[in-house]
This record gives C-alpha cells, structure tokens and sequence, in this order.
C-alpha cells in the first residue's frame, strides 16, 4: 500500500534539535527549540502547577470522559483570562483543545467549513507551522507585509496599507503577543487601527495568543484581542496554555469564537463540536485540570501569576543584557531592538552563512533564519554568545 508514497522533507527545527544533542562540545548553546528554560538551562514545572496536580491526585474520582467542549470550568476562565472579567454573553464560545495547535486546526477547518474559497493572510516573516496547518486543512493562504529583517523594525506602514486591499473573504492572522519569530510586536494605537479596518473592510480576524504574559503582563498582553472584540462582530482565538503554565507536553488549549448573534455562536459551536469528535473525539483532560484549579483558587492563581512575572522578567533581563553586550562589544546601536523587543524570540537578521558558521566554529545552535529564543541563554552565556556573534558578523 505504501511503496508510492512520497518522501517527506525533515522539519529544520527537528534536525537542528538532532544535531544539538548529537554534539559533543561541552559549551554548546542551545538557542533553536521554543520552550522557556530557567538560568540552569531546566524548563522547570511550576510551584503552583505540582500544587493543583497534588490537589488533583487526592481529589480526581474519575478518569472517564470530559466530553468533546473538554472541561467547562476551564473554558470558562481562560475566556476570562483573554477578555477580561465581562466575555460577550451569548457571542462567546470556547471549546478545550489539544493544544494551541489543535484550537489553530479546528478553527481553520470551521472556516474551511464556513467559506471554503477564503484566503488567510499570515505576517510575514511569522511561525513557521502556520502554512503547514492552513495548508493541511485546505485553505488557500498568502502573506501580508510585518517586519523587515534587515533594518529590524515593523513594517506598519505597509501591513496598513495591505488590510485596506482585503475584504469579507479573507482572515487575518493576527499574533496576539510576542510575535514569532521577531518578537516584534503591534502597539495598541496599532491595534485600534486594526480593529477599526477589520470593521471597515469586513476580514476576519484571528488571533493566536501562546505566550499571553510573556511580554508586558497578562491584561497588556491582551490587549490586541481585548480591543477587537469590543469592535468586531466576528473574532477567532486559538490560545496555548504551553508556555504560560510552563505545560508543553500535557496539550492544553482552547479555541474561542466571538459570533455577530447567539444563533450564529450555537451554530458554530455545533460544527466545532463535530469536527473534534472526527479529528481527534476528546481532549486530554489532565492539563486543563491543572489550569481550571490553578484560576480558580485565589491562593494558587496569586502563586502562578508570581512565577509567570518571574518567567517574563528573566526574558526582559536576558534581552536587557544582550543588548547591552552588543553596544559594547560593536560600539553601535546596532542590536539595541533586542531589549525593546518581547517574548521568547528575537529574529537577529544574520544571513545563513553566519548562522551556519556560529554553529559550527562556536556550537551555537539557532534557526536557519537566525531566530533565537532568548530563554536559551543564562547570563554567563551572554558575552560567550555576543562574542561569537560578533566575529561572524
């Protein structure tokens, strides 16, 4: 059955994690996988997330279905935790989903369902997953203007003037927070601006938030999302609770729709709904336990919301200090939008060539287009890192 079938190309992010491990060299530097890692170069498990699991332990009677919305408490608060205390009542759905990318997968393929000649705009440069996902569930996608690598600043200007060009059939991808791979990010006039062209022009917006915290805190971090559904009569959310709560491997997400009317909202849950119960019939319950009981204790949620301050200043710090060891080291301000950046990445706009050579002449390990996520880096790491940067530059 299976001798045609084609071969696969091997993910990038795969090899380079291969070819990390298969190093030898003692003071190799791991800068290519996404995950937040403390200064011991550990992605620790939270204080507060072995307290919930331990409460989890003692208090879990069953471990049958939790039906195909997933848990409804934990819907529930993460709506919450992105649009604030009041969601829109009857406009709101949320169902609980393996991960950011089965909430990005079952809202693709509701749109797919709903319009199946709309085209999705993702930012360019952006994540590399997003075409893979698009392209799997049989959309057509292009790219709009965001960031221009070689001066390292947003592109406004002319994602402005692309939106202006769109109209009712077409969804916009929209990062909610620390942006991947640039860590550049809108601002919240540019946000407004977004808002008022989705209302204007009549896109979609979709908005896929995974590091809600990371950058300025939780309620600024959503604030893209906050203030296009005070505007928009449809919104899409795809959030991951993989970063945040520091859960990568227990697949926790949810997927969130704003509808014009409840009628519209009932419909879409329904269809949602169906398209689980094919793709993939329940989701995993154990990390959305752990979220649901986290949010809803007072003394646990003040617990996590401390360590995800503590998470978010280190990736401040770590950005304060490359920067710094840049404008040492070259005399120029060259480096310094690494500091005004936020989040995990920071995309360095260093030619492959470069980006090979710091690989192989100094064990530094990062994407092919020079992403690095800043969480790989301790503070001793820095100077070793902006060294060597330095003399492939």
């Amino acid at each position: 059955m299976f001798e045609n079938i084609a071969e696969s190309r091997s993910d990038p992010l795969l090899q380079l994690i291969a070819d990390y491990a298969a190093d030898t060299r003692p003071d190799k530097i791991d800068l290519g996988v996404g995950v937040f890692k403390d200064e011991n170069g550990q992605t620790p498990v939270l204080a507060s997330v072995k307290a919930a699991e331990q409460r989890l332990v003692q208090d879990q009677e069953s471990k049958s279905y939790v039906g195909m919305l997933g848990d409804l408490s934990f819907g529930r608060a993460v709506s919450e935790l992105v649009l604030g205390s009041d969601p829109a009542s009857g406009r709101l759905t949320s169902l609980q989903t393996p991960g950011g990318c089965g909430a990005l997968r079952l809202l693709f393929e509701t749109v797919k369902l709903a319009r199946p000649d709309a085209i999705v705009w993702l930012p360019s440069p952006g994540w590399a997953n997003h075409p893979a996902i698009v392209d799997g569930v049989g959309l057509k996608f292009e790219t709009y203007p965001y960031y221009d690598p070689t001066t390292s600043n947003l592109r406004f200007d002319d994602m402005r003037e692309h939106l202006q060009g769109l109209s009712i059939n077409d969804v916009v991808l929209l990062h909610g927070c620390c942006h991947n791979p640039t860590g550049a990010n809108l601002t919240p006039e540019q946000w407004d601006e977004v808002a008022e062209l989705a209302v204007e022009r009549g896109f979609l917006p979709f908005v896929d938030l995974a590091y809600q915290g990371f950058g300025t805190g939780l309620d600024a971090d959503a604030y893209g999302a906050r203030r296009l559904a005070t505007r928009v009569p449809e919104l899409l959310i795809a959030y991951s609770c993989s970063k945040n709560f520091a859960i990568y491997r227990d697949r926790t997400g949810a997927a969130l729709t704003l509808s014009a009317g409840t009628d519209n909202a009932k419909r879409i849950l329904a269809q949602m709904t169906r398209i689980a119960r094919a793709d993939y019939s329940m989701p995993p319950d154990h990390g959305a336990a752990v979220v649901s009981t986290i949010l809803h204790d007072e003394s646990l949620r003040a617990q996590w919301m401390q360590e995800l301050e503590a998470m978010q200043q280190r990736l401040s710090g770590i950005r304060a200090g490359v920067s710094a060891a840049f404008r040492q080291r070259l005399g120029n301000d060259h480096f310094d939008f690494v500091a005004t950046q936020e989040g995990m990445f920071s995309l360095l706009g260093l030619a492959p060539e470069q980006v090979a050579r710091l690989r192989d002449e100094h064990a530094i390990y990062m994407a092919g287009d020079s992403r690095i996520n800043i969480a790989g880096l301790s503070e001793a790491q820095i100077p070793v890192f902006v060294e060597a940067a330095a003399n492939v530059l």
